[in-house]
């Protein structure tokens, strides 16, 4: 029998997203063939400590509401955390938000020159800073919403009309999201983004249906979309936090009612963003077909999408032919050819 393949599956982080990516890894964790891999669990605690879990355990934040009893070291990230992760083969940093899906972690795992699924530095930091990813994707003539953003010292205003969201610039999980109707209520929802972000953006409110679509690959072979999926919100007024990860807050419809014609153009619009922000590995990307004109307009690209067995994207995917596991499976492979073919740049 081969040798096993040593892995590392980061969960847990400072964000707000926390208990997701903990779910979210507990899904990854049951995924694993323990006859292909050997698994090591890496809980990083809301107050940044990381705590190593022997075997292959379920994960816990180390909190008194984590399930499960596990035989933790809390250690803050160091050199010896770095030389630890430099002892696996492969790492899936399983983490959403700031602190894990922003280019932080990535940048870690790059100094302990380890293998990790999903993208690298640059695409982890563009894809969270939404701003910056629109601006891209406009000079890559690729269709966004338009935004303006306000940073410390600017004035508040929007130029739009109303309604507008107001959004911290680089947060995900539609946390510190407001739909704002009218001016009385453009401050607050201001105030409420900078609890979490000190850039905020006032988008344009873009009419129409909300359309997901995952992508999968590397550059070489080109990276391959899934079937989208639109996003019912069974009745609240946006697709906001609870209508995400309360039980029945909405309903994915695969393959989506809408022309076969856009079907394509979301899938290659996917493809388009995924390579314009350099992205590899995964990314689940979102979009509205809007109402007046068919355009298919990009919202957002998320480098680490939720990632349980049910969530969106594991869902995009499995109607498209590949299951959850294989999913997993495809991942790892994938960050050990990207690593593999890094390996003989010279620096």
């Amino acid at each position: 029998m081969s040798r096993r393949l040593r892995v590392a599956l980061l969960a847990g982080g400072r964000s707000s997203e926390h208990d997701i990516s903990l779910a979210s890894a507990r899904s990854v964790l049951e995924a694993l063939d323990p006859e292909r891999y050997d698994v090591v669990n890496v809980a990083i605690g809301r107050d940044g400590q990381w705590q190593l879990e022997a075997g292959a355990r379920p994960l816990t934040d180390g909190s008194e509401d984590s399930t499960g009893p596990a035989e933790t070291l809390p250690v803050p990230a160091s050199p010896g955390t770095l030389a630890a992760l430099g002892a696996v083969d492969v790492v899936l940093p399983i983490l959403h938000g700031p602190f894990g899906e922003d280019g932080t972690v990535q940048g870690l795992l790059e100094l302990a020159d380890v293998a990790y699924v999903g993208a690298g530095v640059a695409a982890s930091a563009l894809a969270m800073d939404k701003d910056l990813f629109k601006k891209v994707m406009r000079d890559s003539g690729i269709p966004v919403a338009a935004h303006h953003a306000i940073r410390l010292g600017d004035p508040v205003e929007n130029p739009f009309g109303y309604p507008v969201f107001v959004k911290p610039a680089r947060l995900g999980s539609s946390v510190g999201i407001s739909k704002v109707h009218d001016e009385s209520e453009l401050g607050p929802a201001v105030a409420l983004a900078r609890r979490h972000d000190e850039k905020v953006l006032v988008e344009e409110f873009v009419r129409g249906v909300e359309v997901e679509c995952g992508v999968l690959g590397n550059r070489v072979p080109p990276p391959i979309a899934s079937l989208p999926g639109t996003i019912d919100t069974l009745g609240h007024e946006w697709y906001d936090y609870e209508s995400k990860y309360d039980d029945d807050g909405m309903r994915l419809v695969i393959p989506p009612d809408l022309p076969q014609r856009t079907i394509d153009l979301v899938q290659q619009r996917s493809i388009d963003a995924f390579v314009a922000s350099e992205c590899e590995g995964l990314a689940r990307v979102d979009f509205f077909v809007r109402e007046s004109d068919g355009e298919v307009v990009v919202n957002e690209l998320n480098t680490m999408p939720g990632f349980t067995a049910t969530s969106v994207y594991a869902k995009l995917f499995a109607a498209s032919g590949i299951a959850y596991a294989e999913l997993v499976d495809r991942l790892i492979e994938l960050a050990l050819e990207r690593r593999e073919r890094r390996a003989s740049l010279e620096y």
